[in-house]
């Protein structure tokens, strides 16, 4: 089983003058394969550094990190990180694009386009393999950066705010297409984001952080994710109990903003 498991970890960077800035501190975790985890709190909470943690970008100055009972040290294949601009290789073509790591691995051109073929049909990408990712809109290439993504098969999916660029509409449409490709490969996906009502539609577990340190304040398990894979988003936005769960958040990170601020006056 390929869990993800966080014990006691802290991240602490130095600043000028010998001052130091505690980014993390004592984040113990267990995100079993398969789960669909959403992670959000106010700005300056260590989302994006415990991400890039997990990602191998960032080394934590205390405590364990392990997927599939293996150290994380460093980047790895058996992780795909999917960022909110795509950092797609614009000048390539979308297949071009979407084989980079295959073809990086040593896997020829002719071997990799069935495979490529297949993830474009998933995402809704088919008959785009030969455009030049340029001429793609902002949706069309965050859906690419999901499909290089998963065709190199990692164990675990990190999403550092894949949707914070899109318009409302195309946001809806890629939150579907997110908990569809959850349900279809049963991945082990996090997801950053700053949007209660995103997190809320794509975390069957959701943590919301407190800053300074960043450390997990409250974790909740919701049934919205299940419900959006069989009714349409707007649909269950509407059910009481999501605005019941989105009010409660929103109120908690407003507090833990004002504490923010009053500490600053």
């Amino acid at each position: 089983m390929s869990d993800l498991v966080a014990s006691s970890l802290d991240m602490t960077f130095p600043m000028p003058e010998g001052e130091k800035v505690e980014a993390l501190k004592d984040i113990s975790f267990t995100l079993k394969q398969g789960e669909l985890l959403s992670v959000l709190g106010p700005s300056g909470c260590g989302k994006t550094t415990l991400l890039n943690i997990i990602a191998g970008f960032l080394l934590p100055t205390g405590g364990a990190l392990t997927l599939g009972g293996e150290p994380i040290t460093g980047p790895g294949v058996n992780r795909g990180m999917v960022f909110q601009q795509g950092a797609l290789f614009e000048w390539l073509t979308v297949s071009e694009n979407v084989d980079f790591g295959l073809r990086m691995r040593g896997a020829k051109k002719k071997e990799t386009r069935p495979k490529v073929d297949e993830w474009l049909e998933i995402v809704g990408l088919q008959g785009f393999g030969d455009t030049p990712t340029y001429q793609l809109s902002g949706g069309m290439q965050q859906r690419v950066a999901l499909a290089r993504c998963l065709i190199n098969d990692p164990d675990l999916i990190l999403m550092d705010e894949p949707l914070g660029a899109l318009d409302a509409l195309t946001r809806e449409k890629m939150q579907s297409l997110v908990l569809k490709i959850w349900k279809e490969t049963g991945k082990t996906i996090m997801i950053i984001t700053h949007s209660v009502e995103e997190a809320l539609l794509l975390g069957e577990r959701l943590f919301v952080m407190a800053p300074r340190p960043g450390r997990l304040h409250k974790e909740y398990r919701l049934p919205f994710a299940e419900w959006g894979l069989q009714q349409d988003l707007r649909e269950v936005k509407a059910r009481p109990e999501f605005a019941e769960n989105r009010d409660e958040i929103l109120s908690m990170i407003w507090n833990m903003e004002e504490e923010i601020m009053g500490g600053n006056a």
